[in-house]
């Protein structure tokens, strides 16, 4: 009986056979590979020798007077490319039919994705825990990286591609839950680490990473996970983190054992260390919690805060290219810091907006203050394609119940 040929599609497309091995790293021929990965992943039904010519002509080839002859080369280049993996092996591995070419059904295959695919299905149904972390580690350990990676762009490709990376990701946040019931805290961590690198956009991976490092007493690399993936979700879809992202992040930016200090030490750890005058800057999270702290100190006061919010937009309310959206918001950011008080806040809140909070402010000044801030930015950025629009809402006391 002939060996199995072990094929893998996971990360990167190999074939090996009797220790012997061949990769497309290697070997660059990628219309060979977009030929024999479409051939492997349809071998158990019949593919005309129209569907051949059709998906080569889509990967860039040409019509031919003599399609059949075309044809026939390039499976020609790719037994050529398959022989030194199939050594001595007496069957042929790729026949050619009355209607077309096919894998030979008496050599056995062993394909990743099949086997990924499998193992994930068997961990889904398999009722006990330790079973089902059991499967779902060896399904994972599978996935090398998302499917045929350099043939990515062809059509057939692109949906199994994500097929099996929405599939890889389930498996993930399945075992990541059973691990940090178990209390594999650094196991835990390390699939995070593999997941948000082929998933970066994830924010319940990211909080499955902060638990893991939170757990293990590394708070500061938590820390440094939360402020990477804000940074991520911000500058490429304008959202902020969820409650329980802050919540975490809160969580470990708590020191596990500080030791005691007098007042003269926490007074000097707690002071500013710029010299830099003007309004200051803080993330959106903590404008939140300065928010939350003046609605409670007013409604006892009776002072007055107001928030103002500025916009950026284009010409006519046109969206801006993210380049010109990004230089805007910068130099917007820069303009307040620079013109605002020492007591004012500015916070980024979004994509294209920065919200102030003006102390001791009534509304007909905190109206005034932002006309002179819009009449600065138009004079400081004339060519400038942004333009600015505010809104001024006093902050709301904090309601006893």
């Amino acid at each position: 009986m002939a060996q199995t040929v072990k094929i893998c599609m996971l990360g990167g497309c190999s074939v090996s056979c009797g220790g012997r091995c061949i990769d497309d790293n290697a070997n660059r021929m990628k219309k060979v590979w977009l030929l024999l990965a479409y051939l492997i992943c349809n071998r158990k039904r019949h593919i005309t020798q129209e569907q051949y010519l059709t998906l080569l002509q889509g990967a860039g080839g040409e019509s031919s007077a003599d399609p059949g002859g075309k044809l026939k080369a390039m499976f020609y280049r790719v037994r050529t490319m398959l022989a030194p993996v199939r050594g001595t092996e007496a069957a042929e591995w790729i026949v050619r039919g009355e209607s077309g070419y096919g894998w030979n059904k008496e050599v056995p295959v062993w394909l990743d994705v099949e086997e990924f695919e499998s193992l994930c299905r068997r961990g889904a149904v398999a009722e006990d825990g330790e079973n089902r972390l059991e499967i779902y580690r060896e399904a994972l350990s599978l996935y090398c990286g998302d499917f045929l990676p350099k043939l990515s762009m062809e059509p057939w490709v692109m949906p199994l591609n994500a097929y099996y990376h929405r599939m890889y990701l389930d498996t993930a946040e399945e075992t990541l839950s059973l691990l940090l019931e178990k209390g594999e805290y650094t196991e835990a961590a390390q699939l995070c680490e593999k997941a948000i690198a082929l998933e970066p956009y994830s924010e319940e991976l990211y909080n499955c990473y902060m638990r893991a490092l939170i757990a293990l007493e590394r708070r500061s690399d938590a820390v440094r996970a939360y402020e990477e993936m804000s940074e991520g979700l911000f500058s490429s879809f304008g959202v902020m983190p969820s409650d329980e992202s802050r919540r975490l992040y809160r969580e470990a930016m708590r020191e596990a054992a500080m030791p005691a200090v007098d007042g003269t030490a926490i007074r000097d750890h707690l002071s500013e260390k710029s010299d830099r005058g003007g309004a200051m800057q803080c993330e959106y999270d903590f404008f939140r919690l300065v928010y939350q702290m003046q609605a409670r100190s007013i409604a006892r006061s009776g002072e007055v805060v107001h928030i103002a919010l500025f916009s950026i937009h284009g010409h006519r309310g046109k969206e801006l290219p993210r380049r010109s959206l990004d230089l805007a918001l910068n130099n917007l950011e820069e303009l307040l810091l620079s013109n605002l008080r020492q007591g004012d806040l500015v916070s980024r809140c979004s994509a294209s907006q920065v919200v102030v909070m003006l102390p001791q402010a009534n509304y007909e000044n905190a109206v005034m203050v932002c006309q002179r801030l819009e009449k600065a930015f138009e004079r400081r950025y004339p060519h400038s394609p942004a333009k600015l629009h505010f809104t001024v809402q006093p902050l709301e006391p904090r309601e006893n119940k």
